[in-house]
Formats: structure tokens, C-alpha cells, sequence
């Protein structure tokens, strides 16, 4: 039986044999067991032999399942990101804002999934081929974004721009230990009592936000970060959409 293409593991297009004793593993069983692993270990710590000591078989056994390690991250990335939220059930908002809260939706959607495996960014860079989920993420967007008079490029276009706020955020905040925030105020604290004088917007700014937050804990950290940035993209989004109108 010829080797499966990415591809087609992706979409699951390969032959299959229709005989034979039932399979020790699993393709699926295999892609949970990874992402498990690069959960708890990181992506540099992903190798067919580690996977394969994991599920207590051999190296060799996996490769019956999948040819290699490129063929495994592009399962794993595509299972991580699992299924797109549905941007067209926002039915408790006007008409002309439905686009806003179906994007709104899928950008925390996608930062969430991201959080849950940062590792999922490093393997989006680049051409490669796209999973089924992955399709699904863009086809739930450009739902959110039609009848908005963008074109398909600059569809294709705001995709990529709140991707790449979404992405930054998750990237600049992964976890440094059991609680980053604490560890963060800590360390950003001891910074300000040696040189605060020299940076006074810094300062100024920072005490702002503590204030803000010991009013509405809510309201500060990574997520005022997302919805600030989400907010500020769908605001611009809105004059271009409302000038094709001719509004």
C-alpha cells in the first residue's frame, strides 16, 4: 500500500485495508496522545520515539499510521484547532452588526484555542497544507464578513489581520510559570523602584491600569488587551464597510 500523503491523512482520502486483524492504534488514538505530549512537554520535545514509548509501542509500529513527523504536526495542528465557531448565530444583534459580533466571535474563539495550545502557532507558518478545521476557521470567517461589500481579498486580507492580533497577544502572554500575572507584577514592580523616574509614561500608564483593575478586576490583563485590539480592527473594518455602503 502506497504511503499516505499529507493530505490525504488531512482529509482522510487514503486507502484503507478492508481486511486484516483489527488495528492495535488508532490514527486518532496517535494525534491525542501527541498533543497530550506537546501540551505537557512542548514542541521540541515531540520525536516518533517519545510518542511511541507514550503509547507503549514501538517507534516502527506508528509509522504503519503515519509516515512521519510532518504528517503527525499537521494532524495534531488540525485536531487542536477543532471546530470553528458558528459566526452566523448571532441573531441577538441588528442586522448591519451581525458581521461585528460573528468576528468578534471567532477572533476570542481562535485566542482560546490558541491559549490552550500555543504550540499550534509555530506550526501555522508557512505553505502547508490545511486540514478540514482549518478550512472551517476560514470558511466561519468569511461567512461572519458576508454581504459587507469587502471583496474576497480584502476578506481573505481582515483574516490575516485579526489572526495576527489574536496570535501576537497569545504569543507575548504564554504561561512563564504557575501564575505569569503575579510573577510579571512582581518583576515589573521591582523594575519601576530601580528606574520608574526614567520612564514616567511607562509608570503613569501601568498605575492607571492597576487602578483600573482594583475597580473592575475584569478589565485589565491579556483579555483587555484582545478586546481592546479586537474592538479597535472591527472599528476600522466598520468605516470601509460603511463607505462601500455609501453611509
Amino acid at each position: 500500500m502506497p504511503t499516505p500523503t499529507t493530505v490525504q491523512l488531512l482529509w482522510g482520502t487514503q486507502q484503507r485495508p478492508k481486511r486484516g486483524p483489527k488495528p492495535a492504534l488508532s490514527l486518532e488514538g496517535i494525534v491525542a496522545e501527541a498533543i497530550a505530549l506537546v501540551d505537557a512537554e512542548g514542541l521540541a520535545n515531540l520525536s516518533m520515539q517519545r510518542l511511541a514509548e507514550r503509547l507503549g509501542f514501538t517507534k516502527m509500529s506508528l509509522y504503519r499510521y503515519v509516515p512521519g513527523k510532518e504528517q503527525l504536526t499537521a494532524l495534531m495542528l488540525d485536531a487542536a484547532m477543532g471546530t470553528p465557531p458558528d459566526t452566523a448565530a448571532v441573531h441577538d444583534v441588528p442586522q448591519a452588526e451581525r458581521w461585528r459580533a460573528g468576528l468578534r466571535r471567532w477572533a476570542e474563539t481562535l485566542y482560546q484555542r490558541y491559549r490552550a495550545h500555543p504550540w499550534a502557532i509555530e506550526l501555522t507558518i508557512g505553505a502547508r497544507p490545511l486540514g478540514p478545521n482549518e478550512m472551517g476557521w476560514m470558511e466561519s470567517a468569511l461567512v461572519a464578513l458576508a454581504g459587507t461589500g469587502l471583496t474576497g481579498s480584502e476578506q481573505l486580507d481582515t483574516i490575516v489581520l485579526v489572526n495576527g492580533h489574536v496570535r501576537s497577544l497569545v504569543q507575548q502572554t504564554q504561561p512563564l510559570g504557575d501564575d505569569p500575572s503575579v510573577q510579571f507584577a512582581a518583576q515589573f514592580a521591582e523594575m519601576m523602584t530601580v528606574a520608574g523616574d526614567r520612564y514616567p509614561a511607562v509608570a503613569a500608564a501601568f498605575a492607571a491600569e492597576a487602578a483600573a483593575v482594583s475597580t473592575a478586576p475584569d478589565s485589565g490583563g491579556a483579555n483587555n488587551a484582545l478586546h481592546f485590539g479586537i474592538e479597535r480592527v472591527l472599528d476600522g473594518l466598520g468605516v470601509l464597510i460603511a463607505r462601500r455602503a455609501g453611509g
